[in-house]
């Protein structure tokens, strides 16, 4: 029988082999050399003093202002992103859904259906064991199988990949 330091030594060296194989390039964040430089960002557009400082709007935080009309476009596009247009491909869908008018306490609405649904199947003194998934499993829809029931309708989903 081997005693319990034997093994543990063994071990230890099995480790140090293991890690010794390993790769050789050091797991920095900083030796990442692929992405973009977020330090050598300069303003684009020159800071103007107004006339007066009593016209200037009042602060819109994380909007546009005077000086930065579009702050997250500026951001992406300098960082080398991709800016999405102004108005989504799917314009026509949204307006489709919303043609008889959008509720604007969906979200309270919802959240409430939620809870009242979460609480009817919950089970004994509420230790049912419920996943997520579960519970709406009803409620879901197959993307896969609409996208090609609308594909076979011959209605074009611009936001799905084309062939």
């Amino acid at each position: 029988m081997v005693s319990k330091s034997v093994r543990m030594g063994m071990c230890l060296l099995a480790l140090t082999v293991l890690v010794a194989c390993g790769q050789s390039r050091a797991l920095t964040p900083n030796a990442v050399k692929t992405g973009p430089d977020e330090f050598g960002l300069v303003p684009n557009k020159t800071l103007q003093q107004p006339a007066s400082f009593s016209s200037l709007p009042v602060p819109t935080p994380g909007g546009t202002n005077l000086t930065d009309a579009t702050p997250k476009a500026d951001a992406i596009l300098a960082l080398g992103g991709r800016v999405p247009p102004a108005t989504g491909i799917d314009g026509g869908i949204v307006s489709y859904a919303s043609r008889y008018g959008v509720d604007p306490l969906i979200r309270t609405d919802l959240a409430t259906s939620d809870a009242r649904r979460s609480k009817a199947r919950s089970g004994f003194l509420g230790l049912g064991g419920k996943s997520y998934e579960r519970a709406y499993r009803g409620l879901a829809l197959d993307a896969v199988a609409e996208w090609e029931r609308l594909r076979a309708l011959g209605i074009v989903v611009p936001s799905a990949p084309q062939d």
